[in-house]
């Protein structure tokens, strides 16, 4: 079919100059007769009230349809960095959603009836590295974004706007509705996290990618992994081997343990990567280092001989903090760590190190903190670091000391917020949880909302960087028992993140939730089914998963 100059204008006067170019060519080789446009009576649609999390800033609903079909194609940006990606990502998701084979960028069809266009704009309604907008008319859907990572948090939202099922009223084929409007869309937080404690137990490869597609799903942007623990060392660190050979070989409960390869690692850090999340590491010390110190028991402080371990108590373990040997084994771990993560930063952990003198806990830290930004890096910590003599470039992670997090404020440093009786992931939802502790609090789902990270203990809204939920997996095993924790929780924490306190309200967020019960079953998620929430009936319900 024929583009005319009417149609482009009505597409966004803002589009790129190389996307006009390419349809203006298109257009002046076609040789297609004018064919008359497809007319779908659409029942009437409301953007506003689709079942979108995390909620947008903005949406403007029109009440129409845009139809998702055999006719439809993506175009995308073509000479910017990202956005071809974005668009082949967008097709293999509708597919799955639908079978329907969407051409990403294959030239003009003479049976082209709509068409998703994914575009650079420099001039966008939010000046922000991921704010988007989606435009969205009966002819066509235009996702705008001055970044790659932004177009890819739009085509998320794009995903879950398209209806769940067919209308098989509209046409003899099937379609799919994606309702008329606009969103104008962007972070509240510019670090959107979650933590996997892979030490306590081991999660593979595949385990990790499958949560990096769902956080994805929810436009989370970090993956901190917990790499290690007393109970285990899980990355390979090729200048000391014995630390996966001994201290990759168990985890809690006496199980067989594992670790990642480098090449794994890469791996892992390359498919997050495509979904734009960053995976931050984490080595804990100078506490939680037993799995270390008895792999080299020259690294150990605590005067005993290290054993391997298999419990779940914790604050006995610590390096010899006035060794210079424990030094040079950080450099080296530091330094091949960061030579497999292209992110902006390091974890050193830093909590819980009860056996490890103040003084000698100050000193470490503030040792380890050049060694990290020798290599390149920011340091972040848990909010004990707050008690070391340390620079506004490194992060606090507020987990339990409002004392140690407030000290970092002093600093000038950035705090990224997971309060333990609020967002860890790992305490029990209730009474009756099957997996889980509950030292720091029950966490049902309610709570897990009903709070304000931006007002939380009084840290200023301006040294926060951020939310991130933690999962620690004492109690935990396999992928179906860290989605049990994890989800729906997971769900709630990235609306906090991404979603304006004035935008949130549990009222309307548990319904929202409730209709994420089809994307969950689809994706083979074992959520916890909330009794809080009415749940969505899908075509397999969660039981019916479990028993197969």
């Amino acid at each position: 079919m024929h583009f005319t100059i009417k149609r482009l204008k009505m597409i966004n006067s803002r589009i790129s100059v190389g996307l006009l170019l390419g349809i203006a060519l298109l257009t002046t080789i076609s040789c297609q007769p004018e064919k008359k446009k497809r007319s779908l009576n659409f029942p009437k649609t409301d953007l506003s009230s689709e079942n979108m999390i995390p909620k947008p800033l903005k949406v403007i609903a029109t009440e129409g349809g845009f139809a998702l079909d055999r006719y439809t194609a993506i175009r995308t940006a073509t000479t910017e960095t990202g956005f071809v990606d974005v668009g082949i990502f967008l097709a293999e998701k509708i597919n799955l959603k639908t079978g329907l084979d969407v051409p990403v960028n294959k030239g003009v069809s003479a049976d082209e009836e709509g068409v998703i266009y994914i575009d650079r704009a420099d001039s966008l309604e939010l000046n922000a590295p991921e704010a988007y907008t989606l435009t969205i008319t009966a002819d066509s859907v235009l996702l705008s974004s001055n970044t790659a990572a932004g177009a890819f948090r739009g085509a998320q939202t794009l995903r879950q706007i398209i209806s769940e099922t067919s209308n098989d009223t509209l046409a003899a084929y099937k379609v799919w509705t994606i309702p008329t409007g606009k969103i104008i869309d962007g972070p509240n937080f510019e670090y959107r996290g979650a933590m996997l404690d892979v030490a306590r137990h081991f999660f593979s490869v595949a385990d990790v990618k499958k949560y990096i597609d769902l956080l994805a799903y929810y436009k989370y942007n970090v993956l901190h992994l917990h790499l290690s623990d007393d109970q285990g060392w899980r990355i390979e660190i090729k200048s000391w081997p014995k630390l996966t050979e001994i201290g990759g070989s168990t985890e809690v409960g006496g199980e067989a343990g594992g670790f990642y390869t480098q090449n794994d690692f890469k791996d892992l850090v390359t498919y997050a990567a495509k979904h734009h999340i960053t995976i931050v590491p984490e080595i804990d010390m100078p506490g939680h280092t037993n799995a270390a110190s008895v792999s080299y028991p020259i690294l150990n402080g605590n005067g005993k001989t290290p054993q391997l371990y298999e419990g779940t108590h914790v604050g006995f373990s610590t390096f010899d903090t006035r060794k210079d040997t424990v030094y040079a084994f950080i450099d080296d771990v530091v330094r091949e760590i960061t030579a497999i993560s292209p992110g902006p930063y390091f974890h050193i952990g830093g909590d819980e190190s009860h056996v490890t003198k103040k003084n000698d806990y100050i000193y470490f830290v503030e040792k380890v903190e050049k060694i990290v930004q020798k290599h390149g890096k920011k340091m972040i910590g848990w909010d004990e670091i707050g008690q070391a003599d340390i620079d506004s470039t490194s992060t606090a992670q507020f987990w339990n000391s409002k004392e140690y997090a407030d000290r970092a404020v002093k600093k000038g440093m950035k705090i990224i917020m997971s309060p333990a009786k609020k967002t860890y992931m790992d305490m029990q939802y209730d009474t009756l949880s099957k997996y889980g502790l509950h030292w720091a609090a029950y966490i049902p789902v309610d709570t897990a909302y009903v709070w304000t990270p931006e007002e939380y203990e009084g840290i200023p809204m301006a040294n926060i960087l951020g939310i991130e939920a933690p999962l620690w997996s004492e109690t935990i095993s396999t992928i179906d028992e860290l989605e049990y924790l994890a989800f729906p929780r997971a769900i709630g924490y990235s609306e906090l993140s991404w979603t304006p306190k004035e935008n949130r309200d549990w009222e309307g967020y548990k319904v929202r939730l409730a209709n994420q019960a089809p994307f969950l079953d689809r994706m083979d998620v074992k959520y916890y089914p909330s009794p809080l929430i009415d749940w969505k009936k899908s075509k397999y319900s969660y039981e019916e998963i479990k028993k197969d």
